[in-house]
């Protein structure tokens, strides 16, 4: 099979000819349909991520496929099922294992590159809003980098939950991205200084209840002007590269709440809490209440240009390869 592998953290994965995997216990082989590229492949790719894998590794967070084989132990998902795994890695190629454990079946209304790029960016947003910020109807939720992965998810997730949400993407183009997805209130980044635009949006709206943020950097720390008292800033990641050092008299002068959230780290601790946040939000799909943005499709030997797409920030959604 054909697999894009990390071989050095000083050199770009390449396509490799490797044997497929067969499954051992506890595990399942999968015929891959489509891989969701994540910003934590482009930083495993350099050896920069908190779980990053020994060397070589094959990239690719999540997948959809089809159940080919089982591993001892293992009585399902049955051989032909179709299911979608976050298996941490071995998402690239034409087939994997993974654990069965892990497998959801994926519901027959979502297609291969849909159920893909699901499960990372609408888990972490539904989980954080709703476990972590406790998100209520009627309040205002402010989303950074609204047009990427796990961005946009939150605009449509925080519009289902009955909040006004103010959506900040760079250019007119990405806002109006987030605008389809339900965004009440959009802002520029690249058109001035934020700070001074989110001061004057909220002169008009009131303040933030929450804020949800995977940039980091100077666009954190502009929010923290418009944060109502008691309001909740949920830490997803640092996309801009710069990880912001919060001065901890604002927060308790304005009685601010910085609350951080690791998707992935609930496999270890409570993969139940993943389990339910997924069907719940399987559950929405099927009803029609998502709609799952994705501004690229690529086949496998393009695997480099998606991780590209995904550090220039040229894309909105998500980036999903076909191998």
């Amino acid at each position: 099979m054909r697999a894009f592998q990390v071989q050095s953290f000083t050199a770009p994965p390449q396509i490799v000819t490797c044997p497929a995997p067969s499954p051992g216990p506890g595990e399942v082989a999968l015929q891959i349909g489509a891989c969701g590229i994540n910003f934590a492949d482009m930083l495993m790719a350099k050896g920069k991520y908190q779980d990053t894998p020994p060397l070589p590794f094959t990239l690719g967070m999540e997948v959809s496929g089809t159940v080919t084989a089982l591993g001892d132990g293992v009585t399902a998902p049955a051989v032909g099922t179709r299911v979608c795994v976050f298996g941490g890695q071995g998402g690239m190629a034409e087939a994997g294992v993974f654990p069965a454990a892990l497998c959801r079946p994926v519901p027959a209304e979502m297609p291969d590159t849909v159920a893909a790029g699901f499960q990372v960016a609408y888990g972490t947003s539904h989980l954080a809003l709703t476990r972590r910020a406790g998100l209520q109807a009627g309040e205002t939720l402010l989303v950074l980098g609204a047009a990427g992965g796990v961005g946009l998810t939150a605009v449509e997730i925080g519009k289902a939950l009955g909040a006004t949400v103010i959506a900040v993407a760079r250019g007119a183009d990405k806002l109006q991205v987030a605008k389809a997805a339900g965004a009440d209130h959009l802002i520029d980044s690249t058109d001035g200084d934020l700070k001074t635009q989110l001061k004057t949006l909220c002169k008009t709206i009131g303040g933030v209840d929450v804020v949800y943020d995977p940039v980091g950097g100077d666009a954190l720390m502009a929010t923290l002007s418009v944060c109502k008292p008691e309001a909740r800033v949920i830490v997803i990641g640092f996309a801009s590269g710069d990880i912001p050092q919060i001065p901890a008299n604002i927060l308790l002068v304005k009685n601010i709440a910085v609350i951080g959230f690791y998707w992935g780290g609930y496999l270890k601790f409570h993969p139940a809490a993943l389990t339910d946040s997924l069907a719940e939000l399987m559950q929405w799909y099927v009803e029609g209440r998502l709609k799952p943005h994705i501004s690229d499709v690529l086949p496998l030997d393009r695997a480099q240009e998606g991780l590209d797409l995904i550090a220039s920030r040229a894309s909105t959604g998500k980036v999903v390869i076909t191998p």
